[in-house]
């Protein structure tokens, strides 16, 4: 991996990331602000915006659905290899912001 891909990855990652912290804390403002309660929103808030950080983090999905058509219609699998794996390092970053949100609030704790 060369360093220009390692730094896409990391910046991937910590885009998904901000999305999910960045999203359920003013949520959780918002939330406040209207009379709901803010952690609860905030739980409910990491996990629906999951899609939405993959999204901000890959850059919008017409880029990496044509990068995969064309690693598999023009044979160039170091395409499909470096796509999945900055979506899995931004899945990585969404996944790790709803579990710090979930710690956080203790609302899936029985």
């Amino acid at each position: 991996m060369d360093k220009d891909f390692l730094a896409t990855l990391i910046i991937d990652f910590f885009v998904a990331f901000g999305v999910i912290i960045g999203g359920t804390i003013l949520g959780g403002i918002g939330a406040y602000l209207i009379g709901k309660p803010p952690l609860s929103i905030m739980y409910d808030l990491a996990s629906s915006l999951k899609i939405w950080a993959l999204v901000a983090a890959i850059g919008g999905t017409f880029e990496a659905i044509s990068s995969l058509e064309r690693g598999i219609f023009e044979g160039t699998h170091a395409d499909i290899f470096r796509t999945i794996v900055v979506i899995f390092a931004a899945l990585s970053g969404a996944h790790s912001g709803t579990v710090l949100i979930q710690w956080i609030t203790q609302e899936g704790v029985k």
